[in-house]
């Protein structure tokens, strides 16, 4: 029963990765519509990272070399 949930996680992680690729690489934390589970699989997958931009916190996408 565990791994539906986990591969509900993936499937939903990989979704908001895509949407963050297409608007930038970056976006508002207050503006992003998925829940926090999913925003803090993509952080401790260190797919994404929370910066602060001395006006508020942005989700960015890690760029990996």
């Amino acid at each position: 029963m565990a791994k539906v949930v986990d591969c509900y996680v993936e499937r939903t992680a990989a979704r908001l990765l895509r949407s963050l690729n297409g608007s930038g690489g970056a976006v508002p934390l207050h503006r992003i519509q998925f829940s926090n589970t999913i925003i803090q699989y993509l952080l401790d997958q260190k797919e994404a990272q929370i910066k602060n931009t001395g006006h508020g916190f942005l989700l960015a996408v890690v760029e990996k070399f």
